[in-house]
């Protein structure tokens, strides 16, 4: 006698399908491609950085303004993926505009710790002069510390929210790494900028991206 499969009421369709939709919605806030994007950008910009500074070679721009270069394309994903979000779940816009607004304020970062290396650097040239040596204080090497202590809060937030436990651990070594870059040499510190970017953001992004797209098959089977 051929078995067949038992067909689903009407009820049982609908909570299959409502269960799939709660799984693709719940597997990450997005594709998981801005958090790749991210972990890639700050990676290169710290490595690029710790190249310059062990061969002595300068860039002719700061290799960190290409942050800025992504802040426009994590505008259009978060535009994207709201519209073709078909089921809103709470906190999806907050999510957007958190991480929006971490793009933001990794260009303003920039910007103010720029400004303030070049207001220090005049003082900084002066007591070269009057004490004939360098002051043992250095604004740049606080630089990574202010950076990952930047770098957690969205990365944590995330992670508890969404109950992911990648970024979750990654917000806690983005401040782990805050306070080690205190106590270590300016290499050390661009080392631990791109390690946490990619235990943080890129790693975790790729996770994000791979079950996104294995709930969202199984939606569109579940909807067949």
């Amino acid at each position: 006698m051929e078995l067949q499969d038992k067909p689903l009421t009407e009820k049982e369709s609908l909570d299959l399908i409502t269960q799939m939709i709660n799984k693709a919605k719940d597997a990450c806030h997005d594709t998981g491609i801005a958090a790749i994007m991210w972990g890639a950008v700050i990676a290169v910009c710290a490595l690029v950085k710790l190249s310059e500074i062990h061969f002595n070679y300068r860039l002719p721009f700061n290799i960190y303004w290409l942050t800025f270069a992504a802040v426009i394309p994590q505008i259009y994903f978060s535009i994207r993926a709201k519209r073709e979000r078909k089921v809103k779940a709470y906190g999806d816009e907050f999510m957007d505009y958190l991480w929006v607004g971490f793009g933001i304020c990794i260009f303003l970062m920039i910007y103010v710790t720029g400004s303030m290396y070049n207001e220090w650097k005049p003082v900084a040239d002066e007591y070269y002069k009057l004490a004939g040596h360098s002051s043992s204080f250095k604004f740049y090497e606080f630089n990574s510390s202010l950076f990952l202590l930047l770098y957690g809060l969205p990365t944590f937030v995330t992670g508890v929210s969404m109950k992911f436990k990648p970024m979750f651990w990654g917000g806690l070594l983005c401040w782990v790494c805050c306070i080690t870059a205190l106590y270590t040499p300016v290499k050390i510190d661009l080392i631990l900028l791109a390690l946490s970017s990619i235990f943080a953001w890129l790693i975790p992004g790729i996770i994000m991206e791979k079950d996104y797209r294995k709930a969202k098959k199984e939606l569109a089977q579940a909807n067949v």
